[in-house]
């Protein structure tokens, strides 16, 4: 063989070589182009899938907030709504107490209206011995009116004797309120308590209109209101 057939043979060889370390070359670049699209692709879903969750998170704090928002409002509105009610049902109660201070004014239907308060009292109370307060404008129409109330209550009570009633001519119930002055006040009626003091009845006019307020308040807010859902 000579030089030029093995030289011929060397480039072929070389030429082959080389072919197979270009395919080579290119299966690797191919395979780490492939790799590298799918690392890529991963990331990018990767980041993707953190965005929207980052995205959900942010998008359920607003509902949160908004929620929390509209529910703060809601009571607060309700709470105005219930401020309002009460406002309107304590005026009511006002007015009525300046009502009571005219029903002293009428002097046969206000002893009357003592008579039974005394009466009413005594029967409650169902002791031997009873104390009374009034006030000191109300004693003299009190003491005329005593002896007719114990005589109501003995038939009434169907008892055989009437019971002591003491009248206290030194402890009175306060007067009737006055405008701007602070303190008790008492706009008619009597107080009767036990000889011991340990039982006591209140049959003051205030007293009255505070149980009937109390007992009738679901209706009045009923009428004026509505049914609440």
């Amino acid at each position: 063989m000579d030089d030029s057939m093995v030289s011929n043979q060397v480039t072929q060889m070389v030429q082959f070589i080389r072919q197979e370390a270009e395919e080579k070359a290119n299966e690797i670049a191919a395979s780490a182009e492939e790799e590298f699209n799918i690392e890529k692709l991963q990331l990018v879903e990767a980041e993707k899938k953190k965005i929207r969750s980052d995205f959900e998170k942010k998008e359920k704090q607003v509902e949160v907030r908004k929620k929390i928002e509209y529910s703060t409002q809601l009571n607060a509105s309700r709470l105005k709504v219930l401020q309002a009610q009460d406002d309107l049902v304590r005026s009511m109660k006002a007015e009525a107490e300046k009502g009571l201070a005219s029903v002293s004014e009428d002097g046969d239907a206000y002893s009357q209206l003592l008579k039974a308060l005394v009466v009413q009292g005594l029967y409650r109370l169902k002791e031997p011995s009873v104390q009374l307060r009034c006030r000191q404008q109300d004693l003299s129409v009190v003491q005329s009116i005593l002896e007719d109330a114990k005589a109501e209550y003995v038939a009434k009570a169907e008892i055989e004797a009437a019971p002591e009633v003491v009248v206290s001519e030194t402890s009175f119930l306060p007067g009737p309120p006055e405008e701007g002055q602070p303190g008790p006040f008492c706009t008619g009626g009597v107080v009767l308590a036990s000889k011991d003091g340990r039982i006591v009845c209140d049959n003051t006019l205030d007293a009255r209109l505070e149980i009937a307020f109390k007992q009738n308040l679901p209706q009045i807010r009923t009428q004026l209101f509505g049914v609440v859902a």
